[in-house]
């Protein structure tokens, strides 16, 4: 009986890579938060850390998703330096 069976909406899977829902509970996301408390030099190694970091144990933690977030921290220092440097 189609009337008996109840709908629901598609779930959405969340990016746990680009955008992570414990990251972004506020009004300013927690990157930029750190972004604006460090010099252009010291947010540049956070990022490269970070890089390391996760490649240093996607094999034994997270995967290929490890593998992303380093990525998108990479992705992240590449635009930086573009920026800084024009």
């Amino acid at each position: 009986m189609p009337w008996a069976t109840k709908e629901t909406a598609p779930v959405v899977q969340e990016d746990l890579v680009n955008h992570p829902s414990h990251y972004a509970d506020s009004a300013i996301e927690c990157i930029d938060a750190i972004e604006a408390q460090l010099t252009a030099e010291e947010f540049q190694g956070y990022l490269r850390g970070n890089c390391v970091k996760y490649t240093w144990r996607w094999r034994n933690k997270g995967g290929v998703q490890d593998l992303k977030k380093a990525q998108w921290y990479l992705d992240r220092l590449i635009t930086v330096n573009e920026t800084q440097n024009g």
